[in-house]
């Protein structure tokens, strides 16, 4: 996530991905709706790239801490989860 960091505010670093994801809906139905100016547009475009960002280093984050439990005999032991 370093390489991001560079690149993606502060503020949107310290959300949470459902805070994330829920600003990101908000600014895809704004520019949908045609009713933003052409500068605004932009900013809300390279917001929302940035907010999409952080979401995806969030899920990507989240899919490497996931494991599997898996019951071997007597004992359990957990591995990394493959998800691809």
């Amino acid at each position: 996530m370093a390489k991001t960091d560079q690149t993606i505010p502060e503020d949107i670093l310290a959300m949470s991905f459902e805070a994330s994801l829920s600003e990101l809906e908000s600014v895809v139905q704004k520019l949908e709706s045609g009713q933003v100016s052409l500068e605004d547009s932009i900013d809300m475009y390279t917001r929302g790239t940035q907010l999409k960002q952080h979401c995806e280093a969030r899920l990507s984050d989240a899919q490497a801490r996931i494991e599997k439990v898996v019951i071997s005999g007597d004992s359990i032991k957990t591995e990394p989860a493959n998800i691809d």
